[in-house]
């Protein structure tokens, strides 16, 4: 029985479904058999489905069997034909979109748009849902087809919706990720209009599950036009901000890749021994103290060391208070180790001044003078 139905169209000649067509596209089998009619190219067979279907393609997009003909027969038809289509789909291509089947149709007459007439008609259509798409699960890939397929120019509307919304888009599980796209494809204009809200709002961003992420996607860009601006808006609360699940993260990365003035104002808000206390219990914000040993300059980083030594007995049993216990401790047998190789090495140019050839060896380059001032300086 299987068999029969998988092969009903064996030998039948699309000009014997005529009037049978509309119905046929929302059935798997006859699905199938139409799709490789249009595949043929054959311009006749082409009409002949296009006639039927068409006046049909708001509910053939999102039907399960449905949405496959129409990604076909957009990609086959001609411009004329799929002007007509666009057309008459633009009035609902919104909720389309929306849909779990609808979503594939209209990134796929996305793909095949071919005149300037229809790019206008698709962009007419989605401009006043531009966020509602990009929040939705099936909605957001239709911007992203957008974001690749049309020009800069064209994509205009895009930028500005979520310029204008930025908090709503970025802070949102999909919207992240859209805007992420956002930045990626932009032209030169877009990208800083697009920076710039979100360094304005950088406080709010840093702060959130899904905002802290674009926050460092742009940090990530590493352009020091925008890094800069953006770390600087955290200057004043770095403490509060370590703290933080999600932009304890961020603070990191500022701390990492700030240049050294700006670098230089974050570390100096910890650089106080009631806000380290706090800083160094906290099993966020003691990984952005252990950052900031490592990136410090040498002067802050001595500032640091000098904060955190009395408060280590309180906290040394604590995983985090190991950690930093831990790596202080290495860091101060490497220096002495250090210093214990320098102080054996100038000892044996002192012990044995000539070298095989019978003149002198290095005396000249290293004396008493200069061992001692290597000392001092370590």
């Amino acid at each position: 029985m299987s068999i029969f139905v998988v092969n009903r169209f064996t030998g039948v000649l699309l000009e014997d479904l005529v009037g049978e067509i509309y119905s046929l596209c929302k059935d798997q089998h006859g699905c199938r058999y139409l799709q490789k009619k249009l595949e043929e190219k054959n311009e006749q067979y082409i009409s002949m489905i296009f006639n039927e279907v068409f006046s049909h393609f708001v509910e053939l997009m999102t039907d399960p069997f449905g949405n496959y003909l129409c990604q076909k027969l957009l990609e086959y038809c001609n411009d004329d034909q799929r002007t007509i289509i666009i057309e008459t789909v633009a009035p609902e291509l919104v909720n389309i979109s929306l849909n779990m089947h609808g979503t594939r149709a209209v990134q796929k007459m996305i793909e095949f748009l071919s005149t300037p007439t229809q790019i206008r008609i698709v962009i007419v259509a989605l401009n006043p849902n531009v966020v509602p798409l990009i929040k939705d699960l099936n909605g957001n890939h239709v911007i992203q087809k957008c974001l690749h397929r049309l020009s800069h120019e064209e994509n205009q509307f895009i930028y500005n919706a979520v310029s204008k919304n930025c908090i709503e888009v970025a802070t949102h599980r999909h919207g992240c990720c859209v805007l992420q796209r956002c930045i990626d494809r932009a032209s030169e204009s877009q990208k800083i209009q697009l920076v710039t809200e979100i360094t304005f709002h950088a406080l709010t961003l840093v702060q959130d599950p899904f905002g802290n992420y674009v926050v460092q996607y742009v940090l990530d860009l590493g352009d020091s036009r925008f890094t800069d601006a953006l770390i600087r808006k955290f200057i004043g609360n770095v403490c509060l901000l370590s703290v933080q699940k999600f932009s304890s993260n961020v603070m990191e990365k500022c701390i990492r890749v700030a240049e050294p003035e700006t670098r230089k104002c974050l570390i100096d808000e910890m650089l106080n021994k009631n806000r380290l206390d706090k800083l160094l219990r906290d099993s966020y914000a003691n990984y952005v103290v252990q950052t900031s040993l490592d990136y410090a300059d040498p002067i802050q980083r001595a500032q640091l060391v000098e904060c955190i030594r009395p408060l280590l007995p309180a906290i040394r049993n604590t995983p985090y208070g190991k950690r930093i216990q831990g790596k202080l401790h290495r860091e101060q047998m490497q220096a002495l180790n250090t210093i214990n190789s320098l102080n054996m090495n100038n000892m044996n140019m002192l012990r044995f001044p000539f070298n095989g050839l019978g003149n002198f060896g290095n005396m000249g380059m290293i004396g008493i003078g200069d061992y001692s001032h290597s000392y001092h300086y370590l």
